[in-house]
């Protein structure tokens, strides 16, 4: 069993920058690769980032690639998402999840996720 716990959200005007982090407790967190996933107001959930067991290989969405990178550090248990250039349309409430195969989108194939915090960017 993993717990995940995102924080870091908050409101940016668009244009700036923001980083959100995830921290894990409970097994072996270089066991998990992890990802970063949205959801904006009456839409479905998004996936945005990825990171291999060891953060040797990433994997993104095209919508956020050059502008998002997704970074970890085992020895914390803490996986980062550091957003620049954002936009009004990367507001959303953000989650983390942990997953045991390298999921990169794949929903179904995360078996953990946080509780999400808030990301809003403004005009």
């Amino acid at each position: 069993q993993v717990q995940l716990v995102e924080s870091g959200g908050g409101l940016v005007q668009a244009g700036g920058s923001l980083s959100v982090s995830c921290t894990a407790s409970g097994r072996t967190f270089s066991r998990y690769t992890m990802g970063w996933f949205r959801r904006a107001p009456g839409k479905e959930r998004e996936f945005v980032a990825a990171i291999t067991w060891t953060g040797d290989s990433t994997y993104y969405t095209d919508s956020v690639k050059g502008r998002f990178t997704i970074s970890r550090d085992n020895a914390k248990n803490t996986v980062y998402l550091h957003m620049n250039s954002l936009k009004p349309e990367d507001t959303a409430v953000y989650y983390c999840a942990a997953s045991e195969v390298w999921a990169r989108s794949s929903t179904r194939h995360y078996n953990y996720w946080g509780q999400g915090t808030q990301v809003t960017v403004s005009s």
